[in-house]
């Protein structure tokens, strides 16, 4: 009871309902990172090896992954939901 009150304290309509809403939609947002993030690792597992495929296939351009601002990105977009600090939804 004592959580619960803290809880109404911070948020008066939601409580500790609100805080647990807020963890499972985090923990749904880290959960998709991670799966983006393995199927990532599983990919570039996919590639051949720069030993094994040296005398066949040129290597490729070293801005192949570059954008027009010259900062590396991903193969996998990784969107995540924007959480303000005083409140515990997201934006």
């Amino acid at each position: 009871m004592v959580n619960e009150a803290n809880a109404r304290v911070q948020d008066p309509v939601y409580g500790c309902v609100g805080a647990i809403s807020s963890l499972q939609h985090q923990l749904d947002g880290l959960r998709a990172q991670l799966a983006l993030a393995q199927a990532e690792v599983a990919h570039l597992r996919m590639l051949p090896s720069p030993t094994t495929c040296a005398a066949s296939v040129s290597p490729p351009s070293p801005n192949i992954f570059m954008h027009s601002d010259s900062q590396p990105q991903s193969i996998f977009d990784m969107d995540q939901p924007i959480y303000d600090d005083d409140s515990m939804w997201p934006r």
